[in-house]
């Protein structure tokens, strides 16, 4: 493959110098554009971009300093690639060239230019120039790597939603966000109901469409600036930033309306779901922290799963409290466990009556058959 020509702009307020060089640089194989000022030669570098840029100093209008110090200032932005400077100048004192390294020039030359030191040098920083593209490709291309990377951590490979770890540093920044606006914020945790008939039934392959098919369902009535999730299994999380608890009950509503009324397909057929929500959201006086709000979420989930499936329960609403009332109740009749203190003294209790000969046993081993006992 041929190689590629390196660009050098020649900038002088002479025309006869820029001729010169032009003559002698394209002789060399190198291409080259001309600007005879300093205005010239930035509206130049917009239109094509060089490889390198020999500056006169001294020019009309805006000199040498001033182009170099523009120029280095809108690569430092990364506004334009490294482009070496080489200065030259009549000017040959120590001052003149402190000055103009300082304004962001690379080399320097005194005029008259010698060919011979002109080539060498313009070489040389053609390398340099060469080697820093190829570390700035390399710095891009490993950047977008990690960028790359990163995403597929925070995604959940099947359905191509958020997965667990993304969604629980969306809630913690969330959180935070809502604390410092005072603005409040509700959770969704739904689940797809009789999800595990579906791979019996149906299969895996089934059951992962189904999947799929459902996030994108999710995601596609969420807002912008909500978050959808697979928290884990058949389980989905959506974190809605900016919406009170019964805003969100509204929301999960529909949704599950829209699931009921949805055809999944698969290969080979279609099958039909619903989806059970619990719902919590940030202003109850049980709810301190994002960890407290999840919990709270799954906890209405387990309600719904409870009481019948295909609905939504809101955290401590009055169907939540009465499930939970009723649990309480079947609990206390319960036999109540033995501390291990009751439990001592109990077997210290037994241990007395035995040695005392008032145990039970005691007392059996005391008593006389009665007369229709057998001998």
């Amino acid at each position: 493959m041929e190689r590629k020509k390196a660009r050098i702009l020649v900038v002088d307020d002479h025309e006869d110098n820029i001729e010169l060089l032009r003559a002698r640089l394209e002789a060399r194989g190198y291409e080259v554009d001309g600007a005879t000022d300093g205005q010239a030669a930035l509206d130049q570098v917009d239109r094509v971009c060089p490889d390198l840029i020999l500056l006169d100093v001294m020019m009309p209008k805006m000199d040498g300093m001033e182009v170099a110090r523009r120029l280095k200032a809108r690569i430092e932005k990364k506004e334009l690639p490294f482009i070496p400077i080489i200065m030259q100048t009549a000017l040959d004192s120590t001052e003149n060239k402190v000055e103009g390294l300082d304004a962001g020039a690379d080399d320097y030359l005194t005029k008259p230019i010698n060919f011979a030191e002109l080539e060498a040098r313009v070489s040389s920083k053609l390398r340099i120039k060469a080697l820093q593209d190829a570390l700035s490709a390399r710095d891009t291309e490993l950047s977008e790597l990690n960028d790359r990377l990163r995403q597929i951590s925070l995604t959940d490979g099947l359905t191509g939603v958020e997965n667990r770890r993304s969604l629980e540093e969306r809630l913690h920044d969330m959180w935070q966000h809502s604390l410092r606006l005072h603005e409040p914020i509700a959770l969704i945790m739904c689940d797809i109901d009789k999800f595990k008939s579906v791979n019996d039934q149906y299969g895996h392959q089934a059951g992962d469409a189904v999947l799929k098919e459902f996030a994108q369902l999710l995601k596609s009535e969420a807002r912008e600036i909500d978050r959808v999730g697979r928290y884990g299994g058949e389980e989905f999380l959506l974190i809605l930033s900016g919406t009170v608890l019964d805003a969100a009950v509204t929301f999960a509503e529909r949704l599950r309306e829209k699931v009921e009324n949805h055809t999944f397909t698969y290969a080979g057929g279609t099958l039909r779901r619903t989806m059970s929500c619990g719902v919590a959201a940030s202003g109850h006086p049980g709810i301190n922290d994002q960890e407290a709000l999840l919990k709270a979420s799954d906890d209405a989930l387990y309600v719904a799963k409870e009481t019948g499936r295909n609905k939504v329960i809101r955290y401590e609403g009055a169907e939540f409290n009465k499930h939970m009332k009723g649990k309480g109740n079947d609990n206390a009749d319960a036999e109540k466990p033995v501390s291990k203190s009751e439990a001592a003294d109990a077997g210290g209790s037994a241990k007395n009556a035995a040695a005392n000969g008032t145990g039970a046993a005691s007392r059996r081993k005391a008593s006389p058959p009665s007369p229709s006992a057998p001998a």
